[in-house]
């Protein structure tokens, strides 16, 4: 079984420079934890639900909000993503996918093809739905 197999291949990106509030909502309206983050159509980066949770102010939104917690959203993508994740290809296998999820501290994995587009998402939810349907 590799990558191909049960990645989820309609994924949005966002461009490096793309606004916080943008990012957020982006996520928040497709129930994303993950989103990648690309220039010029390649994959430079991945933006998490808790880089989100640490970076914007916990107050936006609420009767306690101030003008420095709105100035948490007048970031851009690339200031809060992580640099060059870790990514497969589409020919990899799910044992070597498990094994990454396993070694380093992430929760998905992009899917890339030789030009470095993104062209599928692994997470470990993924996996799991794999796993249960397979059994």
């Amino acid at each position: 079984m590799k990558a191909q197999d049960i990645m989820i291949t309609n994924v949005i990106c966002v461009d490096m420079d793309e606004r916080l509030p943008n990012v957020r909502h982006i996520m928040e309206k497709n129930g994303f934890h993950h989103l990648p983050v690309t220039e010029k159509g390649k994959l430079i980066g991945i933006i998490s639900d808790r880089d989100l949770l640490r970076f914007i102010s916990p107050f936006i939104d609420s009767a306690s909000e101030q003008p420095r917690d709105l100035d948490t959203l007048n970031h851009a993508a690339h200031q809060i993503m992580t640099r060059q994740p870790i990514s497969v290809k589409a020919e990899t296998s799910i044992e070597e996918i498990v094994t990454w999820f396993k070694r380093v501290d992430i929760s998905c994995l992009p899917v890339i093809d030789d030009k470095e587009q993104v062209i599928g998402i692994i997470s470990w939810r993924d996996l799991v739905n794999h796993a249960t349907f397979k059994t």
